[in-house]
Formats: C-alpha cells, sequence, structure tokens
C-alpha cells in the first residue's frame, strides 16, 4: 500500500467511525477553551472536564479571573495536577488578555505562544477548534499513531506535525486531528492494545510495529 492510499484509508475510516466529532474538553468560547486547553497538560479530558465548571463558576473571562488570586485558581485547579505553574499561567495570561487584547483571545500562533503556560499544541487546539483556523496539533494519541501507522518516523511530535500537514488536506486537519484522538483512545491505546480492534493499524501499520505486538503476545 502506498503512502497515499493510507491516508485516503485513515480518511475513509475515520470518516466512517466519527462521522460526527465531540469535542474532547467542554468550552463555551475562546477564553474558557484556551484555559480548558492550558489545564489539560499532564491530565485528563475527564479530569478536566470535573474541574472548569467549578472554576468558570467564579471566573469564565479574563475580567473576572483577575479578580482571584493566584492561590485562589490553584485551590479549585489542583485536582488537574501541576496546580502551582497552571494558576500563575491563568492569572497571567488573562492579565495580558485584559491590557493588549481587550480581554479577546488573539487568533495567531505568534501571540497565542507569547502568553504564559501556552505552549504550541495548546496554540494549535485553539486555532482550529476555536476559530476554525486550520492546525494540527499533535498529543500522545496522534504521535503514537502516524508512527503505528507509517505516516512519521516517531522521533519527535514536532516532525509529527509536519509530516501531518504534508500529507493530509489542509481542509480537513482541524476534524482529523480530532478523530485520531478519539481513535487512538478507542481502538490504539498505548496500553491494553488490541490489534485485532485496531483497524487501521492492522490494515496499513508499519510491519516491524506489528511485529513487535506480536512478540509481546506470544511471550
Amino acid at each position: 500500500m502506498t503512502k497515499q492510499e493510507k491516508v485516503d484509508f485513515v480518511i475513509k475510516t475515520l470518516n466512517e467511525l466519527y462521522p460526527t466529532i465531540p469535542i474532547p474538553l467542554e468550552h463555551k468560547d475562546p477564553y474558557t477553551l484556551l484555559i480548558a486547553v492550558l489545564m489539560s497538560a499532564q491530565s485528563t479530558d475527564v479530569r478536566v472536564n470535573q474541574i472548569t465548571p467549578i472554576l468558570f463558576e467564579k471566573a469564565d473571562n479574563p475580567y473576572d479571573m483577575v479578580k482571584l488570586t493566584v492561590e485562589e485558581i490553584r485551590e479549585v485547579i489542583k485536582p488537574v495536577g501541576l496546580s502551582p505553574m497552571k494558576s500563575k499561567g491563568i492569572y497571567g495570561l488573562s492579565k495580558i488578555l485584559i491590557e493588549k487584547y481587550n480581554g479577546e483571545v488573539p487568533k495567531t500562533y505568534e501571540a497565542l505562544e507569547a502568553l504564559p503556560a501556552v505552549g504550541h499544541k495548546t496554540a494549535a487546539v485553539v486555532l482550529s477548534q476555536a476559530f476554525g483556523i486550520p492546525a494540527f496539533p499533535v498529543d500522545t494519541h496522534i504521535h503514537r499513531l502516524m508512527y503505528r501507522w507509517g505516516l512519521s518516523n516517531g522521533k519527535n511530535v514536532v516532525q509529527t506535525e509536519k509530516d501531518a500537514k504534508r500529507l493530509f488536506p489542509k481542509e480537513l486537519w482541524n476534524d482529523l486531528h480530532l478523530q485520531i484522538i478519539w481513535y487512538g483512545r478507542e481502538y490504539s491505546p498505548a496500553r491494553g492494545w488490541d490489534l485485532n480492534k485496531d483497524i487501521i493499524t492492522k490494515s496499513i501499520g508499519r510491519s516491524t510495529v506489528i511485529k513487535e505486538y506480536m512478540k509481546t503476545k506470544k511471550s
């Protein structure tokens, strides 16, 4: 199977599995999405979705957020982990949004990545999901699957993002990155992986990955 045939198979299969794509993090606008994505670092979407309603009840916009102290924010978001760094980031970026952007979330990588605690992936998620700007945020699921499918070399997420953007049509990026995340969680997880359920990897996967899987099952 050629690389283009693999790409076509991935797109076709994901569209069949996820014709309607759920949004992983609950939010109501670009600001609440930005905060939710920031909170999701080294945490789970389920945990974040449990905590954001509590935080947003107190402050769901930058003007109300800066009325809280960093300590108050930290106390609310403690269950998601890394609360010292995240609470400082939430307070700091809210202050900057007010001072520089009239309380609005900016729409460029450069401006978003200049905000405290906002990295490239967070910026990409906000651009794609809040503003519909084509982006391909790469999380652990996408990084793992692009390697398993033989579509990237797996060296780092930067290379994986470049490969994804090169291989997949730009108009599909925003849907595809979410579809791949859901697929990774449901059919091709890092742990408890069952190749027989993983229809994409079983059909187009890198031979070395499949051989390694078979070895682990025999041992």
